[in-house]
């Protein structure tokens, strides 16, 4: 039974008995606070409301006639955070009752989006505080778009490990997400006279009415100082005593699944001193230095990804990364230590799932705690954290696996230096046995690169470091086995495998598309497919049912409507939702090839131009999307940011051409406006050069909502079109074996004859300065012989895609047949998968499903030792 047996149909049932955990002799000894706490709050409309209020009184101090929007907000926000404490606490107990093997995921992102929708909504209780609040004079949708977005990560990797705590909560896995609890996102996007500007995101401006401070449970981190080395029984001993003295407080958001009484949570650490401040210094009148020290540790967890140009860039960066290890490494044995254990049983107890390097250190870290602290033999901790980490890759680029140099690493964590050079010699050891003689091999699979500046690879320790390494896309772990990590695949081959990415359709599809998840309720008699995606693929039927197809496109129309408004308040452009909606939002890079699609508008505003006006009824009238954030210090990725605003600005007040073709950028693109633009594509654009995305999520949220790809064979793509047909989706472009070669052909040959015409008009129109004069930079990467994303050899194949796009869209019943088979066969690209493989292939662990509350005292579940 689910918490959907009680919001649902026992909906007018008040009172509901929570289970008992613990011993009989609490409960003795805390009778009349057991009695007390027995119950969980009322769901019931009145009880509701009594809730929102004394929040709006006693947590606010607000008055009845001080009480506006936002203060709803957070009143209401609270209310279901006092429920999801609830289940939380019964949860945690229950998991250590059960004694139970958890999954820590280690995270430097997690892109959570806004917390009210996904709460009350998994709740099972939208409905019922829908009502409670019109009754207050306040729409629900509306609080909604008060809650400001958390900035906590900035792409792909954040928003996919928030999907993995949404699924880890509704398949009842016992899990803990670990993170830093940034002041400060990356940055707030602003486009001014078509330029990307960054403004402070300080997102918890009004506070953040879903966590929980928690005053108790705070660690000390340690930085720079020395190794001090003595010798005992003839062994020696190490002791770092440290330089500085941090402290990691701990703030928990609780994760509600979907339609079970489980909760976990995301806990994140938030940088304190150690000492408040100097109070000798502020007697002295010296005010800024006394207080020198808790700015200092303040400043590690202000930002996401600070800016790591500078080496004290750098040296911010590797201690937020040490923060995180340092403070959740002490949480975890913490609790381990909770039962009497002996050390050897941890990789029984805990799993740790590094997503990507920055996390790696916890494998140094844990080491130098068994080893320093609990003084174990180095063979012995080794086999205990060898066995205890998983490491998830997610780049196929060399240049983007993370390396810390030695100096750096040395001077702020010396004693991880050391034990790093240790693991290394172990390792090359072994490699030397099972390869005698490969000098080559020693060189990469070594945790040292050479050169001027010798650095650490962070993914060699991962994978030395972990028991098993995984890919997120079939492609992509193919590349890890066969280029990225070959030697590494050589020495342990059953080491890797691939688990595909997903994500979670409550909020990609059930809550973000509504009008749709209501029709396959309605079509399957059933909201089943929720927890389980397959079963969309029994409405195949359904697509050559013209009235299912109408509606179906209806409810698309519609998510365009929507999302029109938010262009109109955001952009201040009107556009028409007659025209095909074609989209890329993700980060700006070069190899996601933002650049090429601009191009094309491009291409396609010059052939509308020398097409007679009754010519051009054959060209689908279409608006291109576009939406990102650019590095900061990425001048290419900026660069191309104003092309599309420059190109967008002529072409949309072009009165000659705009009824046919217009250009949007969507500014400081986030999770929220994701909610609202995915649901509204009709063409979603995923157009990596092949073997450059690992995976990529997106397009999978897109297909969710039966926007069909444009795209490459590259990341998740491949999968997506094995599981939608080859006829459902727009495939072009050079494949992953071809790439090489089609680079060093490019690098030997005259830009003249690799470049074809139509792309040579297209950069001759933008030289003669009809978009501005601020792209010749630009221009030269792909005409200067280092087209290293292949742009240029691929246009041509994506220029013939966009009119196969154009002659099919205007088939309105074989393009809503291609979107619904898009949607209805995406099943496989729920994280629910996702992390069901995880958990059997990685962690070994099983769902924990906590005893569900009864409406008699009697029958509740009782647990007592």
């Amino acid at each position: 039974m689910s918490r959907k047996s009680f919001c649902g149909s026992n909906s007018n049932m008040n009172q509901l008995f929570r289970p008992e955990f613990g011993s009989s002799q609490s409960l003795a000894n805390n009778e009349k606070l057991w009695h007390l706490m027995q119950n969980y709050l009322p769901s019931d409309k009145k009880s509701i409301q009594e809730q929102i209020v004394n929040h709006v009184e006693f947590s606010l101090a607000r008055t009845r006639f001080d009480f506006h929007q936002v203060h709803c907000y957070q009143a209401v926000s609270r209310s279901l955070r006092d429920r999801l404490i609830e289940s939380f606490n019964d949860t945690q107990l229950y998991f250590h009752e059960q004694d139970c093997k958890r999954i820590y995921y280690l995270s430097i992102e997690f892109l959570i989006g806004r917390c009210l929708q996904n709460a009350v909504s998994n709740l099972g209780l939208e409905s019922a505080y829908a009502e409670a609040v019109q009754e207050l004079g306040y729409r629900l949708e509306d609080l909604y778009d008060q809650e400001v977005d958390p900035a906590l990560g900035n792409g792909g990797l954040g928003r996919l490990a928030a999907c993995f705590l949404d699924s880890l909560a509704t398949l009842n896995y016992p899990a803990f997400g670990y993170g830093i609890r940034y002041s400060y996102g990356i940055f707030k996007q602003l486009i001014q006279n078509g330029q990307q500007v960054e403004t402070p995101d300080y997102w918890l401006e009004r506070g953040n009415p879903w966590e929980i401070e928690r005053l108790d449970v705070q660690y000390q981190v340690k930085f720079y100082g020395q190794v001090i080395k003595r010798h005992e029984n003839g062994l020696e001993k190490c002791q770092w005593e440290a330089g500085e003295t941090i402290v990691a407080r701990a703030y928990d958001t609780p994760i509600p699944g979907y339609m079970t009484f489980n909760t976990i949570a995301l806990r994140l650490w938030r940088s304190l001193p150690a000492n408040e401040f100097d109070f000798s210094k502020f007697n002295e009148g010296d005010y800024f230095r006394s207080l020198e020290s808790r700015e200092k540790a303040e400043y590690i967890t202000s930002v996401l990804y600070p800016n790591d140009s500078s080496y004290a860039g750098k040296e911010l960066r590797l201690k937020q990364e040490y923060l995180l290890v340092s403070a959740t490494l002490q949480d975890i044995i913490r609790r381990f230590k909770k039962v009497r254990r002996d050390w050897s049983q941890l990789p029984e107890k805990v799993a740790i799932q590094l997503n990507d390097t920055h996390p790696s250190l916890a494998i140094v870290e844990l080491l130098r705690i068994l080893i320093d602290q609990e003084d174990m033999t180095h063979a012995s901790a080794w086999e205990i954290v060898s066995k205890s980490f998983g490491y998830t890759n997610h780049t196929v680029l060399p240049e983007a696996l993370e390396k810390w140099g030695i100096d750096l690493l040395g001077h702020l964590l010396p004693r991880h230096l050391e034990i790093i050079y240790y693991i290394n010699m172990i390792f090359l050891n072994k490699v030397s046995a099972k390869f005698p003689g490969d000098c080559q091999k020693l060189s990469s699979l070594s945790l040292i690169e050479e050169g001027p500046i010798k650095k650490i690879r962070m993914a060699n320790l991962s994978i030395i470091g972990s028991h098993m390494v995984n890919g997120v896309a079939k492609i992509h772990s193919d590349l890890l086995k066969t280029d990225l990590f070959k030697d590494h695949f050589e020495m342990r081959p059953k080491k890797f495998i691939n688990i595909t990415n997903g994500v979670a359709p409550r909020r990609w599809l059930r809550s973000c598309n509504k009008q749709l998840a209501r029709l396959y309720d309605e079509l399957l008699g059933t909201d089943d497919w929720v927890l389980n995606m397959d079963l969309l693929k029994t409405l195949q039927c359904k697509a050559e049912d013209q009235l299912t197809l109408v509606e179906f496109m209806k409810i698309k129309r519609d998510n365009k409507l929507r999302l029109i408004k938010w262009v109109r308040q955001n952009c201040n452009v009107e556009v028409s939702a007659d025209t095909l909606f074609d989209i890329q939002v993700k980060r700006i890079h070069e190899y996601k090839r933002q650049f090429m699609n601009i191009l094309y508008v491009i291409y396609k505003y010059l052939l509308l131009k020398d097409t007679p006006t009754e010519g051009r009824k054959k060209f689908a009238p279409r608006t291109v999307f576009f939406g990102g954030k650019a590095a900061p210090g990425y001048l290419n990725a900026k660069r191309i940011i104003k092309l599309i605003n420059s190109v967008a600005e002529v072409i949309n007040h072009d009165l000659d051409t705009n009824y046919y073709l217009k250009v949007v950028f969507l500014p400081n693109y986030n999770v929220s406006s994701a909610e609202i633009i995915i649901p509204a594509s009709d063409i979603s654009q995923h157009i990596s050069t092949a073997g450059t995305e690992a995976s990529g999520t997106s397009n999978m949220k897109f297909v969710m909502n039966g926007g069909i790809i444009l795209g490459t064979w590259d990341g998740a793509n491949i999968e997506i079109a094995e599981e939608v047909g080859l006829d459902n989706i727009f495939i072009f472009g050079a494949k992953v074996e071809e790439v090489s070669s089609l680079i060093d052909s490019m690098k030997n040959t005259d830009p003249y004859i690799y470049i074809q015409k139509p792309l040579w008009n297209v950069i001759e129109s933008i030289k003669s300065g009809i978009f501005g004069h601020d792209h010749h930079a630009l221009l030269e990467s792909i005409t200067n012989r280092n087209d290293y994303y292949l742009v240029a050899h691929d246009f041509y194949h994506y220029a013939k895609t966009q009119i196969r796009i154009d002659q099919i869209y205007q088939d309105k019943i074989a393009w809503a047949k291609m979107a619904f088979f898009n949607s209805i066969r995406s099943g496989k690209f729920s994280s629910d998968r996702t992390i069901h493989e995880y958990a059997k292939q990685i962690w070994k662990i099983t769902p924990i499903v906590v005893p569900q509350p009864t409406a008699n005292k009697q029958d509740r579940f009782k647990l007592q030792k």
